[in-house]
């Protein structure tokens, strides 16, 4: 039996500035974007190429915005993947390198910490 992990709830404190960094600098591609009511508003965001997508919203169970550390997503080449994010004005890392992998990282306006990771060409 697979088990898909396919979405991942990241709290922030403003849904559109979040929505924004997400889309407009990071590149992620907008899903949904659904107001239920008043107190309901969900937004599911996906990387490009990726089976998990991320949830931030307003009314949603979450914790405090700012407090999910260390998301990571695999790319090809992270020196690439870097000047794009710098490019569209994503404060990022240098790169880093360690036996496990090359790493960049870069935080969301809330403070919500991610790394990109390229893998070792030895896996």
């Amino acid at each position: 039996m697979d088990w898909k992990l396919e979405l991942v709830s990241v709290p922030v404190s403003d849904v559109d500035r979040a929505k924004a960094f997400y889309t407009e600098q990071v590149g992620f591609h907008a899903d949904h974007d659904h107001q239920v009511n008043d107190e309901l508003r969900f937004v599911q965001l996906t990387p490009p190429g990726s089976a998990c997508s991320i949830a931030i919203g307003t009314g949603l169970p979450q914790a405090e915005p700012g407090s999910v550390r260390g998301l990571q997503i695999v790319v090809a080449d992270v020196a690439a993947a870097r000047a794009e994010l710098i490019e569209r004005g994503v404060e990022v890392s240098e790169v880093q390198e360690f036996p496990w992998g090359h790493f960049v990282f870069f935080a969301d306006p809330d403070g919500n910490t991610w790394s990109l990771q390229q893998l070792p060409s030895w896996r």
